[in-house]
C-alpha cells in the first residue's frame, strides 16, 4: 500500500469538500440576494438575513477545511520520508481524534434540528419561520458534508491502522 497515495487522497477530498462548501455558500448567498430583491411578501423578506448569515457560516467553513487540509498535502511528503512510523502513529491519533469530534457533533446537529424544527411549530412570525428554515437547512447540509467527512476518516483511519 502506498501510505502517500492514501494520505494526499484522504487529504484532496478533504479539499473537495471545501470547495462543495463554498459552493452552497455562493448558492445560499445567492439565493438571499434573490429574496432581497425579488421578494414581495414578508416571509420572503424575511428569509434575507438568515440566508446572509448562512452563507458567511459556510464560506468560514470551507476556509477552515481548506486552510486546515491544504499545507497537510505537502506535509504529508515531508514527514513520511523523515519517519514513517511516527506519521502513522500521528495520523491514527488525529484521526481518532476526529471520529471522537463526530460523535459530539452528530450529537448536537440533530438536537439543533429538532430546536428548529420545534421552532417552526410554534412560531408564526416570518423572521421566526424562516430562521427556523434557514437553521434546518445548514443543519442537513453540515451533517451531510460530515457524514461523508466521518466516513472517509473511518476509512483512512482503518487503512493506517492495517499499515502498521
Amino acid at each position: 500500500m502506498d501510505l502517500l497515495k492514501l494520505s494526499t487522497e484522504w487529504a484532496r477530498a478533504e479539499l473537495f469538500s471545501a470547495k462543495i462548501v463554498w459552493l452552497f455558500s455562493l448558492i445560499t448567498l445567492i439565493s438571499a440576494v434573490g429574496f432581497s430583491v425579488w421578494g414581495k411578501t414578508a416571509m420572503a423578506k424575511a428569509f434575507v438575513i438568515p440566508l446572509a448569515i448562512a452563507g458567511v457560516l459556510f464560506i468560514v467553513i470551507g476556509i477552515g477545511l481548506y486552510a486546515a487540509n491544504k499545507p497537510r498535502i505537502a506535509q504529508f511528503e515531508q514527514e513520511q520520508r523523515t519517519d514513517r512510523a511516527a506519521f502513522i502513529t500521528k495520523e491514527i491519533a488525529r484521526t481518532t481524534k476526529s471520529n471522537q469530534d463526530f460523535v459530539l457533533v452528530f450529537k448536537v446537529l440533530p438536537a439543533l434540528a429538532v430546536l428548529a424544527a420545534a421552532a417552526l411549530l410554534i412560531a408564526h412570525a416570518p423572521v421566526w419561520r424562516a430562521a427556523a428554515l434557514v437553521t434546518l437547512l445548514v443543519v442537513v447540509f453540515l451533517m451531510l458534508v460530515d457524514s461523508n467527512t466521518a466516513a472517509r476518516n473511518e476509512a483512512y483511519r482503518q487503512e493506517l491502522l492495517n499499515s502498521k
